[in-house]
């Protein structure tokens, strides 16, 4: 499985579009060869440079039980499923907006075993530990930004 993103590659700079000096707004994305196995889809956008900073890993954006037969996220859209939470307790996307230096921003895409049962308010580290046993694939797509 593989996820992708027409608008910026693995490891290069997000454009400022998707982020706070910008729109604001998720960038397109791509998902490619879903086991025929998985029952839903989660992606989960962090930002792990943020322990140095905060003491946790900053979420910009988490949403589950997206269908398997979803394989594009429009620009500046939600997809099918439920948003969760991220860091700033907003159901929605929250764009890149490191407060020193560049910051790795993580697209994970998991292919589950299961659709899940579980409140629209929970948060990610609940979200982890229910997928947990239940990932039969995973991807990952790093994104990167510097505030000028």
């Amino acid at each position: 499985m593989k996820i992708t993103s027409p608008v910026f590659e693995n490891n290069e700079s997000i454009p400022s579009k998707y982020t706070c000096d910008g729109e604001n707004i998720n960038p397109p994305l791509e998902f490619i060869d879903v086991p025929e196995e998985a029952k839903s889809l989660v992606i989960i956008m962090d930002d792990p440079d943020t322990v140095r900073l905060v003491g946790y890993v900053w979420s910009h954006w988490i949403v589950w039980n997206i269908p398997v037969g979803i394989k594009t996220i429009a620009e500046n859209s939600v997809p099918p499923g439920v948003v969760g939470p991220n860091t700033r307790n907003n159901h929605a996307y929250g764009g890149p907006c490191p407060p020193d230096t560049e910051h790795h921003y993580f697209f994970r895409l998991y292919a589950l075993d299961i659709v899940l049962d579980i409140s629209e308010d929970s948060t990610k580290q609940d979200l982890e530990k229910v997928i947990e046993e239940h990932i039969v694939a995973r991807a990952e797509l790093v994104g990167l930004y510097n505030r000028k």
